[in-house]
C-alpha cells in the first residue's frame, strides 16, 4: 500500500495480512489495520495528505500531481472530510445562521445552517428552500438541542421563519446584508427607469454605473468616485436615491431600538414627494419585518453577521472548483468542513 512520499520518491509498504477461520460462524476473517484508509491500497496518513491538498486544489490537479486516479482522490478526500466532521463533534448551537444556495440552474436550492458562535457550517441539505426542507434540519438536530437555540439569523424568506418558530423558541434576526441587498435592488430599478426615461447624450452618464451606485463610497476607486460624481450631478433623481441609500446604512449604528425606529420613520418620511416607488416598497417591507430588525439592537443579540456572507462566498469558490460534480454527499462534506481546522 502507498504511504507518504519521501522527497520525489514514492513509498510503498508491504505486509502480510493474516486470515483466520472463525469457529463460531465458519467464515474467514481478515486482520484489520487501523493505519489503513478505507481503500486498503493507501495508508490513512497518505489519504489525509490527499484530503488536505484537495482543500486548496481541484481533484484533477491533485490526481495529476500524485499520479492517482480521479475517483481514488475523490474517495480519499471524502474520508479525510468525514474524519474532520467526526473530530468536530455533534453540534449544539445557540445562535444559528440560515441561508440558501443554488447548486445548479433552474432554481435548485439547498439550505445551509451555520453555528455563528463557533463559526462553522453544521448542516447542508433539504430538497429546496421550503419550510418542509427547513424542518429537516430541526429533525436532524433533535427536539432537545433545537429548543436550546436562542437566536436565528436569516433573510426575509417566510419559509425559514415559519419552520424556525414551529420547532424552536428562538428570536428571529434578519441579516443586515440581505436588507441592504434589497435596498440596492430598489436603487438599481430606479437606475434602469432613469435610463429608459432619458435619451441621447444623457444616457452616457447612467450606462455602466451600476457597480458605482451600489458600492459603498469608501470602497470605490478614484476613477469610480469621479464617474459617480458626474452621474449624480447630471441626474437629480438618482442623486436623491443614492443619498437616501447611503443614509439608510446609519440605521445599524444605533444602540437602542427606540432611536433606530425614530431614524427609520424620519427616513421613510423623507420619501414623500420624491416619486421613488421602489424605495417606497422597500420601506413597506422593512415596516412589515421590523421585529426581525429590532432584535439586532438588543445587547444579547450582538453576533457576527458577516460570517454567513463569508461562508456563502466560500461555498461559491467550492462550487467553481467542483464544477460538474454530481455527488451531493461530497458537496455536503465540502460545505460543512470548509471552516474546520486541518489536521495531520
Amino acid at each position: 500500500m502507498r504511504d507518504l512520499s519521501c522527497g520525489d520518491s514514492r513509498v510503498y509498504l508491504e505486509l502480510e495480512v493474516r486470515r483466520v477461520l472463525c469457529q463460531s460462524c465458519g467464515m474467514v476473517k481478515q486482520e484489520k489495520f487501523a493505519f489503513l484508509a478505507d481503500n486498503p491500497f493507501y495508508t490513512k496518513r497518505f489519504g489525509f495528505y490527499v484530503g488536505k491538498r484537495c482543500s486548496t486544489s481541484t481533484i484533477q490537479a491533485v490526481a495529476q500531481e500524485l499520479k492517482l486516479d480521479w475517483k481514488t482522490v475523490k474517495e480519499l478526500d471524502k474520508q479525510y472530510m468525514q474524519e474532520k466532521e467526526r473530530r468536530a463533534g455533534k453540534p449544539n448551537p445557540k445562535v444559528i445562521g440560515i441561508d440558501e444556495i443554488s447548486i445548479r440552474k433552474r432554481h435548485v436550492y439547498r439550505i445551509v445552517v451555520s453555528d455563528l458562535e463557533k463559526k462553522r457550517a453544521i448542516w447542508f441539505g433539504g430538497e429546496d428552500r421550503s419550510a418542509e426542507s427547513m424542518a429537516l434540519f430541526y429533525k436532524w438536530l433533535g427536539p432537545a438541542r433545537s429548543k436550546r437555540i436562542r437566536l436565528a439569523v436569516m433573510d426575509m424568506w417566510p419559509a425559514f421563519e415559519k419552520a424556525t418558530l414551529a420547532h424552536t423558541k428562538a428570536a428571529i434576526l434578519y441579516d443586515h446584508f440581505h436588507v441592504m441587498r434589497q435596498l440596492g435592488a430598489a436603487l438599481d430599478k430606479i437606475r434602469k427607469g432613469e435610463y429608459q426615461r432619458v435619451s441621447g447624450n444623457d444616457r452616457r452618464f447612467i450606462k455602466g454605473q451600476k457597480f458605482n451606485l451600489l458600492s459603498n463610497h469608501e470602497n470605490l476607486t478614484l476613477d469610480g468616485k469621479r464617474s459617480l460624481k458626474l452621474l449624480l450631478a447630471a441626474n437629480k433623481r438618482l442623486n436623491t436615491a443614492y443619498l437616501l441609500k447611503e443614509s439608510f446604512s446609519r440605521l445599524w449604528d444605533f444602540k437602542y431600538e427606540a432611536s433606530a425606529r425614530k431614524f427609520f420613520d424620519n427616513w421613510k418620511e423623507s420619501l414623500k414627494w420624491q416619486r421613488l416607488q421602489p424605495f417606497e416598497k422597500f420601506a413597506l417591507m422593512v415596516d412589515r419585518h421590523w421585529d426581525g430588525l429590532a432584535a439586532s439592537f438588543k445587547p444579547e443579540n450582538k453576533v457576527s453577521l458577516g460570517f454567513v456572507e463569508g461562508l456563502n462566498n466560500k461555498i461559491r469558490v467550492i462550487q467553481r472548483r467542483a464544477y460538474g460534480l454530481r455527488d451531493e454527499e461530497y458537496l455536503r462534506l465540502k460545505v460543512v468542513t470548509c471552516m474546520l481546522p486541518e489536521f495531520n
